[in-house]
Parts: structure tokens; sequence; C-alpha cells
């Protein structure tokens, strides 16, 4: 039809108030079921909808939640995405993706934007330098739930769901010991990020406790061709590492081409492990990688398990964890 059709419209015709039309499709109890009756049929043969833009300023939020994310072309952004969307949509919510490139003033802005369309809930993966929690917090002082996942705020006072980083950590380094090596080489992802602190200090804990630990050198990383360089340089040394450890697949995949470059063999003359967040880059290579999973997928539904509850009720913080287990490749 070319009319737009409103509650005005369906009320006129049935010659009830708009406020008894409105209550009547929302069921209330004070409507006698003959109007509602009238009033469903006549609202779905003339195909009536909603106005969201009214139903958002009479509940002070949408059915809407945002997210905000560093990239959308990383396997485990997208499978995480991929989750949160579906469980969403399951509940009667649909998802707004907002993509920061790590770039704290880009955070900033996507923060007052979903604060400004009053989005029923956020999630977030904070940029590694963000200093935007404040604004974050404005958004819980405005009903708005948030969030974080994967990199979060090293805060109780917020809610988390992560994967069980200490654990992945050390069931790797657990992996290599019983392997009996001598020299690893550790690579890690930028030193000031949570994810990083907590997976590092876990492996190096094994290290430490074990008296016939294998020699550690540990290096963080945030590019990939610097980390690339980084390996090749470690690896052409004349007292060369015998496994490097990844913690992340960004990094797997440096530490890969790297190998493949200077013609080496895995496990032949390099063994390598990695915490991956999927089966899908261990398995690109033969032999296929050993890798302790960290499932994006799982993390995403176990967030919209996080943010449901929150819209619900009144729920204090929490931090939830998503478990962690070795694969066995052939590359260890």
């Amino acid at each position: 039809m070319s009319d737009t059709i409103t509650l005005k419209k369906i009320s006129q015709l049935l010659n009830i108030s708009i406020s008894t039309a409105s209550r009547a499709l929302k069921d209330h109890p004070d409507i006698s079921d003959t109007t509602k009756q009238k009033v469903k049929e006549l609202a779905e043969m003339l195909e009536y909808e909603p106005n969201p833009f009214a139903i958002q300023l009479s509940t002070s939020h949408s059915n809407i939640f945002g997210l905000i994310v560093p990239e959308v072309s990383n396997l485990f952004y997208t499978s995480f995405i991929d989750a949160v969307e579906v469980e969403s949509r399951k509940v009667g919510y649909t998802l707004i993706i907002l993509k920061t490139d790590d770039n704290p003033e880009i955070e900033a802005t996507h923060i007052k934007y979903c604060k400004k369309q009053r989005v029923a809930g956020l999630f977030a993966c904070i940029t590694p330098n963000a200093s935007n929690f404040d604004l974050f917090q404005g958004l819980n002082k405005s009903n708005i739930p948030v969030i974080f996942f994967d990199r979060v705020p090293d805060n109780d006072n917020c809610n988390r769901v992560c994967f069980a980083d200490e654990t992945a950590a050390t069931i790797a380094a657990e992996a290599i010991l019983k392997k009996n090596k001598k020299k690893v080489l550790a690579v890690f992802a930028e030193p000031n990020m949570s994810i990083t602190q907590k997976r590092l200090k876990a492996f190096q804990k094994v290290f430490q406790q074990h008296k016939k630990a294998p020699k550690l050198n540990i290096y963080h990383t945030n590019h990939y061709e610097n980390t690339k360089e980084i390996i090749k340089q470690q690896l052409q040394n004349d007292d060369r590492p015998d496994t490097i450890f990844c913690m992340t697949d960004i990094i797997l995949l440096s530490a890969m081409k790297a190998i493949h470059e200077l013609n080496l063999s895995v496990p032949g003359d390099i063994a390598v492990i990695t915490i991956s967040n999927s089966n899908f880059f261990p398995t690109l290579y033969t032999p296929e990688i050993t890798y302790v999973e960290t499932s994006g997928y799982k993390l995403g539904v176990l967030a919209l398990s996080a943010m449901m509850t929150c819209v619900k009720e009144d729920a204090p913080y929490q931090e939830l964890y998503v478990d962690s287990y070795l694969v066995e490749g052939q590359s260890l």
C-alpha cells in the first residue's frame, strides 16, 4: 500500500483510542480478547509495521546490539560476529558492526554513536592503546550494558568474556616440555594488552617451575612483516631455536612464512606450536600444526548469553571463560 499505516489509522477505523490499539497489539491484560482480535486482524490486513524509532523513544533503547571490533577480515572476529549475529536474531535483536582499525579515536566515535542510537547493548574488543574506558562506563550509566570480549580492560568493574588465556598458554608450554626441547623462541603480541600479559605470565610460570626447562627467548611484536623478520633473524643464528611458540594465528602465519623462505622443514629443522582461534590456519600446512584451540564462535555464543542476562536483569559484573584444549598435529 502506498500510504503508511499507523496506529492512529487503525484506531480511527475501529473507533478506539490510539492507546487502546497499542495495548491490544501488546496483549495488555486490560484489553478484551475481542478488541485484541479486531486490532490484530486489521493490523495484519493493512500490513502495519511498528515504527522502530517510536519504540526506541518510548523504551529508551532499541532492539539493536552494537559490536565494536578491530577488523572483520580476521577469521576469529568473523566467527565471533557470526555467532553473535545468529544468537541475537534468535532472541529478536539485530546487530550493527563498527570497525576501529585499532584506532582509539575511531573507537571513541563508535562508542558515542552507540550511545546516541540507544543500542540495547554493546559488545566491544578494545584497541591496544585504548583510553576510552570512561566512555564505555558512560554507556552503563545510560543503562546500555557493555560486554567486553577477547581484548578486555584490566578492570573488575565491567563484564568480560574471555578465553581461558592462562590455561591455553599453560597447555602449550607443557606440550613443549614433554618433547624435551632445548631452545624455545616464544613470540607474543603487544605487551600492554591484558591477553598478552595473561598468556605470557602463565607460559613463563611453567618453564620456571620445571628444573630442566629449555632456554626461553621471548619477543613481542605488533605487525606481520616485523614478526616475520624477527623470526627469520632468530632462525639464521648459529644457536637457533628448535621450537617456535606463537601466541596467535597471525603470529603463526608470520612464523610459517619465515620458515618457508629459509627452506626449513617442520618439525625436522624447527618445531611449531600455536594458540589458535579455530582449526583453519593450523590445518593449512603440511604437516598440520599442533595448537591449543580457543574458539571464536564459542566465545560469541557466550558473549550473547552474558548480554541477555544484563538486558533482562541488573546482574553483577562478571568474567566468563571459554575453555581451551590441545589439538595434536605433527609439527611438535
